[in-house]
């Protein structure tokens, strides 16, 4: 089984970087024209060279580098308990929700008031 790892690892980095060439964009991609670079990694998928020559040098990377460094425009991405717009529309739900619920509850309590009423001066229950 290990004499296989390494062609399945060659294979896997191959898979990769065809399908990371073929999902960017134009505009990010560096160097040569995205045809040529499939072309590239088609040809040059074998002994690495097509694979490791586009995840280094052709396609625009984003992101994980050192603080204040800049590589190009950044996507920036706030979690949901950071963002104050998603926040706002949970508690307008939760608002929402709560009233329903405190409507329900005094409806409820309306009726067995009325109920209990009813028992105590032993009139027969209205229907409908």
């Amino acid at each position: 089984m290990l004499r296989y790892l390494p062609f399945l690892l060659v294979l896997a980095l191959w898979i990769y970087a065809f399908i990371d060439c073929l999902n960017t964009p134009e505009n990010e991609v560096r160097g040569l024209p995205k045809v040529v670079w499939v072309l590239i990694i088609l040809l040059f998928g074998e002994v690495l060279v097509g694979p490791v020559a586009w995840l280094v040098a052709g396609k625009v990377r984003h992101g994980g580098g050192r603080p204040g460094e800049t590589a190009g425009p950044r996507r920036e991405w706030v979690a949901p308990d950071d963002n104050p717009e998603f926040l706002k529309s949970l508690k307008d739900d939760q608002a929402k929700q709560d009233e329903k619920l405190l409507k329900d509850w005094e409806e409820d309590l309306r009726r067995r008031e009325e109920e209990l009423k009813r028992r105590e001066t032993g009139e027969e229950p209205k229907e409908g």
